[in-house]
């Protein structure tokens, strides 16, 4: 038997998740709101999850996921958030916050006891030392509205996710998906809900720059190292320091170049071309390919330890046909920025 507390101030939903959680067994605290909630939390009472409502009157779900996360004794209590309308700004934000689970409303039972079942694994499975989730920063993400993965079918949410808990941590993320799925989209998303919004994002086709371009473009250039290096120059993974390396369609990376990668990412230094120089590095990489690497290392096209450094958080992408629920929202908001550029005013210089 778990004991559960409820969060919602909805008297009505509340009372009903408690009926559903009482009968399969469990022991049932609630709250209307979040500072009744914080101040059940700040005690002694044994809570060993929390149903939190994301939109509350007094402190939104996401405030009192924050605070929570401050108290020693709850930092690593699994919480579910609910919301009656999931957009992707809440629930990357929720899952960057280390909340084991984001479900729109109404939940049906079989989803409940499905869903507490694999939070008691979760807690069974897990060491004494909390998740690398809940080391994230509590200030707020940069303004979601610049950049957002539109869409709130199943298969994009988990997308959406997968982006929150990656934000999380500086781990190594590898984005799949179809031309046109929004890759860089994706990786935008995860750096500016990261602790490394306010550092660059670079992003580099690696299938757009010639060949013997790339190592210049990536790794810089002393001067004089080769016909037209008038100059040194940083490249672009020194222009990422601190911030996120997005490197775009991976897998048409050439042979020498992953292995010179693979270098960069195992010892945290490079070196530019026509210089002796180790060049330290403290970057973000998130790589995205709509390549199927693991054919590709089976073809011996892509190096195999390469591919096992990129895929730490694999994220993929679905294509719009397997999310069909989506297409009136990506619709509706191509139709309002067609009208805006069709009747923006203009400046008169008669």
């Amino acid at each position: 038997m778990a004991h559960i507390l409820i969060v919602d101030d909805d008297d009505a939903f509340r009372e009903s998740l408690a009926e559903t959680l009482g009968d399969l067994g469990h022991a049932i605290a609630q709250a209307g709101n979040g500072h009744d909630a914080l101040a059940l939390l700040s005690g002694n009472t044994r809570i060993d999850c929390m149903f939190l409502d994301f939109r509350m009157p007094d402190l939104s779900g996401i405030e009192v996921l924050e605070r929570l996360r401050a108290i020693p004794a709850r930092e690593a209590l699994p919480v579910v958030v609910l919301t009656a309308f999931a957009t992707s700004d809440n629930t990357i934000h929720a899952m960057r916050l280390g909340a084991f689970e984001h479900l729109t409303k109404p939940v049906g039972r079989d989803a409940i006891a499905s869903l507490l079942a694999k939070i008691d694994a979760s807690n069974r499975g897990s060491s004494s030392s909390s998740s690398p989730a809940l080391a994230a920063s509590n200030e707020e993400p940069a303004d979601a509205d610049t950049l957002r993965l539109l869409g709130n079918s199943l298969a994009l949410r988990e997308a959406q996710k997968q982006i929150g808990r990656a934000a999380a941590t500086d781990s190594t993320v590898l984005i799949t998906g179809e031309t046109g799925t929004g890759k860089e989209v994706a990786a935008r998303v995860l750096h500016d809900a990261s602790r490394r919004r306010q550092a660059p994002f670079v992003a580099i086709n690696c299938a757009a720059i010639p060949a013997e371009l790339l190592e210049s473009e990536l790794f810089g250039h002393a001067k004089g190292a080769f016909t037209g290096a008038v100059a040194q120059r940083a490249g672009r993974i020194v222009d990422a320091n601190g911030g996120t390396l997005f490197l775009d369609e991976i897998g048409d990376l050439p042979l020498p170049m992953q292995a010179k990668l693979l270098r960069v990412i195992q010892e945290r230094t490079l070196t530019p071309v026509g210089s002796n120089a180790n060049v330290p590095i403290d970057v973000r990489l998130v790589a995205a390919t709509h390549r199927d690497l693991a054919a590709e290392v089976a073809a011996r096209t892509f190096r195999e330890d390469l591919f096992y450094r990129l895929n730490v958080i694999p994220i993929h992408l679905p294509p719009l046909r397997d999310r069909p629920d989506d297409i009136l929202t990506l619709a509706v908001h191509f139709l309002a920025a067609a009208a805006h550029l069709v009747f923006r005013p203009r400046n008169n210089f008669a």
